[in-house]
């Protein structure tokens, strides 16, 4: 079965309701109704109130929802409320380290993407990525970071963190799941930053990004199309595979199963139809 690509997820608090309409409107592929850490504690109630409202005023709306953590006092009337209503179309849960807390939310009938964001919960990758439910998967690169003992934005901190990046990509292919999202980054005004940080996530197999402003989702999907020659290299294999041979020549590259399988990769993130 196909998983629908995600490039951006964007994250709205649930403490200001307004600000939903504009996440939907912001062209951005997933919007993501926070509970957890952009709403203060003592908002959390009425943030539950507002989604409620916004989601029963706007039946066609389709949000994920980022719950509170295991452990927290409001966790399981979060879980109750994404259960009840038909526009909640995925769980996302942060701060997690283990299946059985996966399974726990699961059971609310919706898709689950477990975000890790320590170390227990990265050693604990494998059976997380293949408890029922899961979807797809992500991280959370500054609490992992503190977690990890990480001098947060250092070259050297980027090196542990690919580390990460690779382990949710090795258990996302091999648990099949949709690509992984990668961290937010958290230098709004840096859009060339930005730009490479997406690139990288996107040439390291990763099917887009976490955002948390507006302004990142249209530098994010720009950032994450393949470029103009790859998609001229990619219509020519593929019109070069139309012939059926099982292996040809392209600009003086053999072309094979795997190289084909690219170039098919390559359109399909380009929007294109890829016989």
């Amino acid at each position: 079965m196909n998983k629908p690509i995600i490039r951006s997820a964007l994250f709205v608090p649930a403490s200001r309701p307004e600000r939903i309409p504009k996440a939907l409107a912001s062209g951005a592929d997933a919007v993501i109704v926070d509970l957890e850490d952009a709403v203060q504690e003592s908002l959390k109630t009425e943030a539950r109130a507002n989604l409620a409202a916004f989601l029963g005023a706007n039946p066609d709306a389709r949000l994920l929802v980022r719950i509170n953590a295991p452990g927290h006092a409001g966790h399981d009337a979060d879980i109750a409320l994404c259960a009840a209503q038909a526009g909640v179309a995925g769980v996302l849960l942060p701060k997690v380290e283990s299946a059985a807390q996966v399974a726990h939310v699961a059971a609310c009938g919706k898709p689950v993407w477990p975000i890790v964001e320590s170390a227990q919960g990265l050693l604990e990758l494998p059976s997380i990525a293949r408890a029922p439910g899961v979807e797809r998967l992500s991280f959370g690169g500054l609490d992992l970071g503190l977690d990890l003992g990480l001098s947060s934005g250092s070259a050297a901190a980027e090196r542990i963190l690919d580390q990460a990046r690779y382990t949710l990509l090795l258990h996302s292919r091999t648990a099949g799941l949709a690509a992984p999202l990668d961290s937010v980054f958290p230098a709004i005004a840096d859009r060339d930053g930005l730009a490479r940080s997406a690139q990288d996530a996107r040439d390291m197999g990763f099917g887009g990004l976490l955002c948390i402003h507006p302004s990142q989702v249209d530098v994010v999907h720009q950032a994450m199309m393949p470029g103009t020659e790859e998609l001229a290299w990619a219509r020519r294999v593929m019109a070069a595979a139309s012939g059926g041979e099982g292996v040809f020549v392209v600009d003086g590259q053999m072309v094979d199963a795997p190289v084909l399988g690219r170039a098919r990769r390559l359109l399909q993130r380009a929007g294109d139809s890829p016989p």
